[in-house]
Protein backbone atom coordinates (compact mmCIF):
# COMPACT_ATOMS: atom_id res chain seq x y z
CA UNK A 1 0.00 0.00 0.00
CA UNK A 2 1.29 3.60 -0.58
CA UNK A 3 3.05 4.86 1.94
CA UNK A 4 2.04 8.47 3.04
CA UNK A 5 4.78 10.32 5.22
CA UNK A 6 5.53 14.20 6.10
CA UNK A 7 8.70 15.98 4.77
CA UNK A 8 8.20 18.80 7.38
CA UNK A 9 4.75 20.41 7.53
CA UNK A 10 4.07 21.67 3.69
CA UNK A 11 5.51 18.80 1.83
CA UNK A 12 3.67 15.59 1.69
CA UNK A 13 5.86 12.36 0.26
CA UNK A 14 4.23 9.52 -0.96
CA UNK A 15 5.79 5.98 -1.52
CA UNK A 16 4.54 3.69 -4.34
CA UNK A 17 5.59 0.31 -5.56
CA UNK A 18 3.22 -0.39 -8.32
CA UNK A 19 0.65 0.68 -6.42
CA UNK A 20 -1.46 4.11 -6.84
CA UNK A 21 -2.80 6.93 -4.94
CA UNK A 22 -5.51 9.93 -5.66
CA UNK A 23 -3.97 13.55 -5.30
CA UNK A 24 -5.52 16.76 -5.98
CA UNK A 25 -5.00 18.02 -9.14
CA UNK A 26 -2.46 20.24 -10.34
CA UNK A 27 -0.74 19.42 -6.26
CA UNK A 28 2.48 17.17 -7.98
CA UNK A 29 5.64 19.28 -7.59
CA UNK A 30 8.03 16.71 -8.08
CA UNK A 31 8.32 12.94 -8.51
CA UNK A 32 10.80 10.19 -9.02
CA UNK A 33 11.21 6.85 -10.33
CA UNK A 34 8.10 5.81 -12.72
CA UNK A 35 5.33 7.13 -12.27
CA UNK A 36 1.85 8.14 -14.32
CA UNK A 37 -0.81 10.80 -13.16
CA UNK A 38 -4.39 10.35 -14.79
CA UNK A 39 -7.10 13.33 -14.52
CA UNK A 40 -10.21 12.17 -13.06
CA UNK A 41 -12.12 14.36 -15.03
CA UNK A 42 -15.51 13.45 -14.30
CA UNK A 43 -15.08 14.41 -10.53
CA UNK A 44 -14.79 12.87 -7.27
CA UNK A 45 -17.29 10.25 -7.41
CA UNK A 46 -16.22 9.33 -11.30
CA UNK A 47 -17.78 8.22 -14.13
CA UNK A 48 -20.94 10.46 -15.21
CA UNK A 49 -22.34 10.60 -11.90
CA UNK A 50 -19.94 12.16 -10.38
CA UNK A 51 -19.63 14.58 -13.09
CA UNK A 52 -23.46 15.34 -12.82
CA UNK A 53 -23.11 15.92 -9.01
CA UNK A 54 -20.17 18.37 -9.57
CA UNK A 55 -21.72 20.26 -11.47
CA UNK A 56 -25.07 20.57 -9.06
CA UNK A 57 -23.00 20.80 -6.35
CA UNK A 58 -20.41 23.10 -7.47
CA UNK A 59 -18.00 21.43 -5.13
CA UNK A 60 -14.30 22.22 -6.35
CA UNK A 61 -12.79 18.77 -6.59
CA UNK A 62 -10.74 17.41 -9.26
CA UNK A 63 -8.63 14.82 -8.61
CA UNK A 64 -5.84 12.66 -10.51
CA UNK A 65 -4.33 9.32 -10.03
CA UNK A 66 -0.86 8.48 -9.61
CA UNK A 67 0.20 5.51 -10.17
CA UNK A 68 3.62 3.51 -10.83
CA UNK A 69 6.91 3.17 -8.87
CA UNK A 70 9.05 5.89 -7.18
CA UNK A 71 7.82 8.49 -4.55
CA UNK A 72 5.77 11.53 -5.57
CA UNK A 73 5.55 15.00 -3.91
CA UNK A 74 2.48 16.71 -2.94
CA UNK A 75 1.91 20.17 -2.01
CA UNK A 76 -0.48 23.12 -2.17
CA UNK A 77 0.48 26.78 -2.15
CA UNK A 78 2.49 26.17 0.92
CA UNK A 79 -0.48 25.08 3.44
CA UNK A 80 0.49 23.02 6.27
CA UNK A 81 -0.62 18.95 5.02
CA UNK A 82 -1.95 16.50 8.34
CA UNK A 83 -2.37 12.94 7.79
CA UNK A 84 -5.69 11.53 9.03
CA UNK A 85 -6.15 8.00 9.31
CA UNK A 86 -9.48 6.60 8.69
CA UNK A 87 -10.79 3.01 10.14
CA UNK A 88 -14.18 2.35 8.80
CA UNK A 89 -15.06 5.94 9.42
CA UNK A 90 -15.86 8.87 7.18
CA UNK A 91 -14.73 12.36 7.13
CA UNK A 92 -16.26 15.68 6.10
CA UNK A 93 -13.94 17.86 4.73
CA UNK A 94 -13.68 21.13 2.70
CA UNK A 95 -12.86 20.48 -1.09
CA UNK A 96 -10.06 22.94 -1.08
CA UNK A 97 -8.94 21.25 1.89
CA UNK A 98 -8.74 17.66 0.50
CA UNK A 99 -5.22 17.04 -1.03
CA UNK A 100 -4.18 13.81 -1.06
CA UNK A 101 -5.93 9.69 -0.38
CA UNK A 102 -5.41 6.58 -0.46
CA UNK A 103 -7.54 4.77 -3.68
CA UNK A 104 -9.33 2.38 -1.28
CA UNK A 105 -11.20 5.81 -0.15
CA UNK A 106 -14.22 6.64 -1.54
CA UNK A 107 -15.14 10.16 -2.06
CA UNK A 108 -18.96 11.63 -2.58
CA UNK A 109 -21.10 15.03 -1.72
CA UNK A 110 -23.15 15.46 0.93
CA UNK A 111 -25.70 18.13 1.35
CA UNK A 112 -24.56 20.49 4.09
CA UNK A 113 -27.49 23.11 4.48
CA UNK A 114 -27.51 26.48 3.60
CA UNK A 115 -24.12 27.67 4.59
CA UNK A 116 -22.55 27.98 1.69
CA UNK A 117 -24.97 31.36 0.83
CA UNK A 118 -23.00 33.42 3.22
CA UNK A 119 -19.59 31.92 3.12
CA UNK A 120 -19.09 31.43 -0.04
CA UNK A 121 -18.07 27.38 0.23
CA UNK A 122 -21.02 25.99 -1.89
CA UNK A 123 -24.16 23.91 -0.45
CA UNK A 124 -22.36 20.79 -0.32
CA UNK A 125 -19.05 19.17 1.45
CA UNK A 126 -17.13 16.20 0.11
CA UNK A 127 -17.05 13.03 2.15
CA UNK A 128 -14.36 10.42 2.49
CA UNK A 129 -15.09 6.85 3.54
CA UNK A 130 -13.77 3.85 4.57
CA UNK A 131 -10.20 2.65 5.75
CA UNK A 132 -7.03 4.27 4.39
CA UNK A 133 -5.15 7.38 4.60
CA UNK A 134 -6.31 11.47 3.72
CA UNK A 135 -3.67 14.20 3.52
CA UNK A 136 -5.79 17.47 4.65
CA UNK A 137 -4.68 20.87 3.63
CA UNK A 138 -5.10 23.82 6.65
CA UNK A 139 -3.74 27.29 6.45
CA UNK A 140 -1.31 27.41 9.78
CA UNK A 141 -1.36 24.14 11.59
CA UNK A 142 -4.48 22.55 11.89
CA UNK A 143 -6.09 22.38 15.54
CA UNK A 144 -8.83 19.26 16.67
CA UNK A 145 -10.97 20.00 18.53
CA UNK A 146 -13.24 17.29 20.76
CA UNK A 147 -16.48 17.44 21.01
CA UNK A 148 -18.35 15.51 23.28
CA UNK A 149 -22.50 15.03 24.36
CA UNK A 150 -23.52 18.47 25.98
CA UNK A 151 -21.00 20.42 25.31
CA UNK A 152 -21.32 21.67 21.68
CA UNK A 153 -18.75 23.29 19.62
CA UNK A 154 -18.87 26.96 17.39
CA UNK A 155 -16.90 27.54 14.80
CA UNK A 156 -16.10 30.09 12.20
CA UNK A 157 -17.41 28.34 8.74
CA UNK A 158 -14.28 30.38 7.48
CA UNK A 159 -11.88 27.89 9.85
CA UNK A 160 -13.42 24.98 8.90
CA UNK A 161 -11.55 22.19 7.76
CA UNK A 162 -13.11 18.49 8.33
CA UNK A 163 -14.93 16.78 10.48
CA UNK A 164 -15.32 12.80 11.84
CA UNK A 165 -17.57 11.05 14.67
CA UNK A 166 -21.06 11.11 15.32
CA UNK A 167 -21.51 14.40 14.63
CA UNK A 168 -24.96 16.64 14.12
CA UNK A 169 -24.04 20.02 12.60
CA UNK A 170 -26.53 23.05 12.92
CA UNK A 171 -26.28 26.39 10.59
CA UNK A 172 -26.65 29.54 12.70
CA UNK A 173 -26.66 33.13 12.81
CA UNK A 174 -25.35 35.04 16.06
CA UNK A 175 -24.78 39.24 15.72
CA UNK A 176 -22.69 38.48 18.94
CA UNK A 177 -20.42 36.09 17.26
CA UNK A 178 -19.32 38.79 13.98
CA UNK A 179 -18.42 41.06 17.24
CA UNK A 180 -15.98 38.46 18.79
CA UNK A 181 -14.25 37.54 15.71
CA UNK A 182 -14.09 40.62 14.31
CA UNK A 183 -13.91 41.07 10.44
CA UNK A 184 -15.33 39.72 7.11
CA UNK A 185 -18.67 38.97 6.11
CA UNK A 186 -19.43 35.99 7.08
CA UNK A 187 -18.97 36.02 10.47
CA UNK A 188 -22.31 36.61 11.87
CA UNK A 189 -23.26 32.88 11.06
CA UNK A 190 -21.15 29.74 12.68
CA UNK A 191 -21.44 26.16 12.75
CA UNK A 192 -22.11 23.88 15.84
CA UNK A 193 -21.22 20.89 15.94
CA UNK A 194 -22.93 18.42 18.91
CA UNK A 195 -22.12 14.85 19.02
CA UNK A 196 -19.05 12.85 19.89
CA UNK A 197 -16.36 13.17 17.52
CA UNK A 198 -13.30 15.22 16.18
CA UNK A 199 -13.34 19.05 14.27
CA UNK A 200 -10.56 20.45 12.32
CA UNK A 201 -9.87 24.10 11.82
CA UNK A 202 -7.46 26.18 10.95
CA UNK A 203 -5.71 29.24 12.37
CA UNK A 204 -6.53 31.28 9.25
CA UNK A 205 -9.56 32.77 7.16
CA UNK A 206 -9.93 30.56 4.29
CA UNK A 207 -7.82 31.20 1.30
CA UNK A 208 -8.32 30.21 -2.19
CA UNK A 209 -6.18 27.07 -3.42
CA UNK A 210 -5.45 25.25 -6.39
CA UNK A 211 -7.11 26.58 -9.42
CA UNK A 212 -8.62 23.31 -11.05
Amino acid sequence: MPNFRLQGSKLLAVDINGESFKALNGSMVAYDGNVNFKRQGMGASGGLKGAFKRKLTGESLTLMECQGTGTVYVANLANEINLVQLNNDKMWVEASNLVALEMSLKTDQQFNGLRGTTTGQGLFTTTVEGNGTVAVLSDGPAIILEVSPGMPLCVDPQAYVAHTGQLQQDFLTDMNWRMAVGHGSGEAFQLRFQGQGLVYIQPAERAEGIDV
